[in-house]
């Protein structure tokens, strides 16, 4: 399969080859250390876009929102709307980027392309019922989407 069909279903454009590969990195870590399945770029009710949403193997859900400079996070103040979405929320960035920028009520990945590390544990404030039945149906649906435009690239 040629690589520019992959391009819409896993790579939207609007990420920076820094924010790719902490992507990359947590993601990484996530599967292998703790059992998480992980989509990137997942669209959420609210109209939001998650950058990493990882379920874990008891249906526990983080939110992963990454950031790849200083200017990115100071431009950027969507993320409290992510909250309502997850279990657990967390930063990740790059190495170079200083930690002490984000909150320390919320978690705190670093990551580069190879692999990642939990600086900072992210509080549990577990999602209501309703709100969790409706999101793994999403998932479920996303998940679908995904390997079938994999499978068949062709028109909708």
């Amino acid at each position: 399969m040629a690589e520019e069909n992959l391009d819409p279903i896993l790579v939207d454009g609007r990420q920076s080859e820094t924010a790719l590969r902490v992507q990359r990195g947590t993601m990484r870590f996530l599967r292998a250390q703790l059992d998480m399945a992980c989509y990137a770029e997942l669209p959420l009710a609210n109209g939001r876009r998650a950058d990493i949403l990882a379920v874990g193997p008891k249906g526990e859900i983080w939110i992963i929102e990454i950031k790849s400079s200083i200017e990115d996070f100071r431009v950027d103040q969507k993320w409290p709307e992510y909250r309502e979405f997850c279990d657990r929320f967390l930063f990740a960035k790059p190495p170079e980027l200083a930690a002490e920028i984000f909150p320390e009520s919320e978690g705190l990945i670093v990551a580069d392309g190879h692999g990642a590390d939990i600086l900072r544990h992210a509080q549990n404030d577990p999602m209501a019922p309703a709100r969790r039945k409706a999101l793994m149906l999403r998932l479920a649906r996303a998940g679908a989407d995904r390997i079938h435009a994999l499978m068949d690239p062709g028109p909708r």
